[in-house]
């Protein structure tokens, strides 16, 4: 079971701001594979599963943006009803908390892959296999 770096930013909350975000990264060669954006507190708050972690931190940063990075379990499953039934269920047999969750299109369209973010990665990686 994959794990996959996350980039959660803090923005300003205005209309446009996730169009900024998202042109940024793509100007630096950057492709989104997730994401989830919020206002939280009167802040914007956008989080990321890129392909290229590491150059879409430098681009988020040079524009001042709060970031903070973190590892989240990937998980690939077909995209039919139930998929992320069965997940979760399989975590919170082995008592695994999903503390939030989103998805994200994996290949053609036909699978699609769940990002979790759990306190106990270790243990929901070996939940999961």
């Amino acid at each position: 079971m994959p794990r996959a770096k996350q980039l959660s930013a803090w923005v300003e909350d205005r209309p446009g701001m996730l169009a900024q975000v998202a042109q940024a990264l793509g100007e630096k060669g950057v492709s989104i594979r997730a994401f989830m954006a919020s206002a939280m507190d009167g802040r914007g708050f956008i989080r990321v599963v890129v392909d290229k972690p590491a150059q879409a931190a430098k681009v988020l940063k040079a524009h001042g943006w709060t970031l903070t990075v973190d590892e989240v379990v990937e998980v690939t499953t077909s995209d039919e009803p139930g998929a992320l039934g069965v997940v979760a269920e399989r975590l919170g047999r082995k008592g695994i908390n999903i503390q939030y969750a989103y998805v994200g299109l994996a290949g053609a369209g036909k699978k699609v892959n769940f990002y979790l973010a759990v306190p106990d990665l270790k243990a929901a990686l070996a939940a999961l296999r």
